[in-house]
């Protein structure tokens, strides 16, 4: 950002928000002595809160959300006197929270969430006047201890949030909230206590429009009954296991989650009738079946299904049309892909993993062909070709992995310009490499392991570069020919630390946000290991294993910074360890067994420090171990066929081995002197 823009002495408002800036703001912003509105939010801004903000006495806005501002806020926020809005959210502020801002006579919005806010809360000394503070939202910082009893001073509160403060299994006095009778939306969601609620606490807030107490144990009497009023109930990993009936009277209800609890037997038929419920998680309980006729869940007009993670088996429930997300994995249900889904024309998210269904992939899917983002099909007996017909131009996640499908990857998917997620491992198909895919901008997710693929990863005529990819994954299949040496050049998201929309999180419009993460298998460090939506950000790997790539490792490895895992192990590659492996300084498993390498261990890969396991087995290397190394520490670390200096077994388990040699030899040369004396 110029600093010639603190020239503009009578500007009032300034919005430079969603924007790729680098750096910190410039000092010379504190020359804006008129602004009253300032948002910079996803900005990619850094540094600390910039003082000279403190001078613009007029300002009643500040919005830095989702930038990278870190460091204390300072004491003397009061000065800022007219502020009505100051929101934070997605920095990395630290540090206490300064009591002067709850001084403001005007603040309305305070929003520090999703920073690294610690200690306890300091409210400070608040005006015999009722405080004007209407939003509050501390969600997911550092607090730890108890949650101040002052926070019910805050009178004038419609929307709190204290979701993730850490109690340190304490006890929490959930009566301090009864005295926020404005309160429209509570959110107090794992707090680490070792508190039981009674839920009928907050039936005294007759305003509660949305409550939100997951992770808490919750105690529900018979005659529970809440505030009519209430639209949105959270009661996820509550310890609950009867399924509420208090919900049969709560006719405003709009989005439900009970799930991760100990539910079981069938979901009652009443639940579908409510007139105004339109999001429903059940998932992660122990149902097994549905009250009511084969059509009750078909004539509600839900949007959001989750039923996803129990015992339910056929048959399969009749979805309605106005559905616009549905997950059924890790369920029983087998036999085909009912076709009656293709009447969903809403549908844009549809997970059916980890079931027994069999057959092919629906023609019907086509009827998806512009609405559906999220198809998730994994680890069933599917068989067949996947149609060309049945890929959607709105596809961001496509997961068919684990399956039986075969004939050829569908070309139609290069029209898929926003996929970032595409899983056909553990398959049948039978294809070259999909040079194609380098033209998809967002790809981030590749799995084509364990197929039949064949033929070279590289060609003259097409360019390998994948600039957002983390994950590549094509191990497992019978890929020939020599990778380039400047092969790994254009993928820039594993050469350097890039900030990834992660995508594999898919929220909806609506009071609620339910999502589904995507999933993927990886093995670290000897360990198999299942990813989980967002922890695909950390995550930069490389898997060609069990292939028959030989010549050189390209020496163009050595620029993918970030990568984590890479696994080169069961080819033919010849040739030097390249010394440029040692610039991959966030490498945690290195495999190279099974190839013909020669040559020695270069030196420098003693310097990866996070390096955590590394095989170099069945090669033909040779020379010393570097000495005084992070190599001499590994868990695992295979050197068979070195020669020279070097030691894969400790010394006393190598002179062990070799006087039992010696000793072998005496036994079959007295054998063969015995042998001579009986002739």
């Amino acid at each position: 950002i110029p600093s010639s823009l603190g020239n503009l002495s009578y500007l009032t408002n300034l919005d430079l928000s969603e924007n790729d800036f680098t750096g910190e703001l410039p000092d010379s912003i504190g020359g804006l002595t008129q602004l009253t509105e300032l948002q910079l939010s996803v900005a990619k801004l850094s540094g600390k809160f910039p003082l000279q903000l403190l001078n613009l006495s007029s300002l009643t806005g500040i919005d830095l959300r989702f930038n990278k501002f870190q460091g204390m806020l300072p004491s003397n926020m009061s000065s800022l006197s007219k502020l009505v809005s100051f929101d934070i959210t997605g920095n990395s502020f630290s540090g206490s929270v300064p009591s002067s801002l709850f001084m403001i006579p005007s603040l309305m919005i305070l929003a520090l969430g999703k920073n690294d806010f610690n200690g306890p809360l300091e409210i400070g000394n608040i005006s015999s006047s009722p405080s004007t503070l209407g939003c509050l939202s501390l969600e997911e910082n550092s607090f730890n201890g108890p949650i101040s009893g002052s926070i019910s001073k805050l009178v004038g509160l419609w929307y709190l949030d204290l979701s993730f403060w850490n109690t340190e299994k304490g006890m929490v006095d959930f009566s301090i909230f009864l005295h926020l009778k404005s309160l429209q939306t509570l959110h107090l969601s794992y707090l680490n206590t070792r508190s039981i609620v009674e839920l009928s606490l907050f039936s005294h807030i007759m305003s509660l429009n949305d409550l939100h107490l997951s992770g808490i144990n919750v105690k529900i009497s018979e005659t529970l009954s809440l505030p009519s009023s209430i639209e949105t109930l959270a009661l996820s990993s509550c310890n609950i296991a009867v399924f509420p009936k208090f919900l049969q009277n709560q006719t405003s209800l709009y989005s439900l989650d009970i799930s991760v609890n100990q539910i079981e037997g069938q979901v009652p038929e009443w639940l579908w009738s409510l007139p105004a419920l339109r999001h429903v998680n059940i998932s992660q309980n122990l149902f097994n079946g549905f009250e009511g006729s084969a059509d009750v869940i078909q004539r509600s007009e839900k949007v959001m299904i989750d039923i996803s993670s129990n015992a339910f088996q056929d048959p399969f429930p009749l979805l309605p049309n106005s559905t616009i997300y549905f997950s059924g994995s890790n369920n029983r249900f087998s036999g085909e892909i009912p076709r009656a889904i293709c009447e969903l024309v809403n549908l844009d998210t549809l997970a059916l993993s980890n079931n027994n269904f069999s057959g092919s992939i629906p023609l019907c899917f086509e009827n998806f062909n512009t609405t559906l983002w999220v198809l998730h099909l994994q680890n069933n007996s599917l068989s067949g070709v996947f149609p060309e017909e049945s890929v959607s131009v709105a596809l961001r996640s496509l997961d068919v992995g684990h399956n039986r499908l075969s004939g050829k990857l569908p070309k139609s998917l290069i029209k898929c310009t926003i996929l970032e997620f595409l899983n056909m491992g553990d398959n049948m198909i039978n294809d070259t490499f999909p040079f194609w895919l380098s033209l998809l901008p967002n790809l981030q997710i590749l799995v084509l392991g364990s197929n039949k693929f064949h033929g070279p990863l590289s060609s003259l005529g097409d360019s390998l570069s994948f600039p957002n990819l983390r994950m590549f994954d094509i191990s497992e299949n019978r890929f020939t020919g020599v990778l380039p040496s400047d092969y790994f050049a254009g993928w820039s998201a594993m050469s350097s630390v890039v900030d990834i929309v992660d995508s594999t999180l898919f929220k909806y419009a609506g009071r609620s946000s339910p999502y589904y993460h995507n999933s993927v298998g990886l093995t670290n460090k000897g360990l198999k290991m299942e990813l989980v939506g967002s922890v695909f950000t950390m995550y930069k790997t490389i898997d060609v294993s069990g292939n028959r790539l030989e010549g050189d490792i390209p020496e163009s490895i050595g620029l993918l910074k970030e990568l984590i895992v890479l696994n080169m192990s069961n080819n033919a590659f010849t040739g030097r360890i390249p010394s440029s492996l040692a610039n991959l300084s966030n490498l945690q498993s290195l495999d190279l067994s099974q190839n013909r390498l020669s040559g020695g261990i270069p030196p420098e890969l003693g310097k990866l420090t996070f390096l955590a396991r590394m095989n170099f087995s069945h090669n033909r290397l040779v020379g010393p171990i570097p000495q005084g190394t992070q190599i001499q520490s590994q868990i695992v670390l295979h050197l068979q066929r070195i020669l020279g200096s070097a030691v894969f077994l400790s010394k006393k388990r190598a002179v062990e081995k070799k006087k039992k040699k010696q000793r072998k030899k005496r036994k079959k040369k007295i054998k063969h002197l015995a042998g001579l004396q009986l002739l």
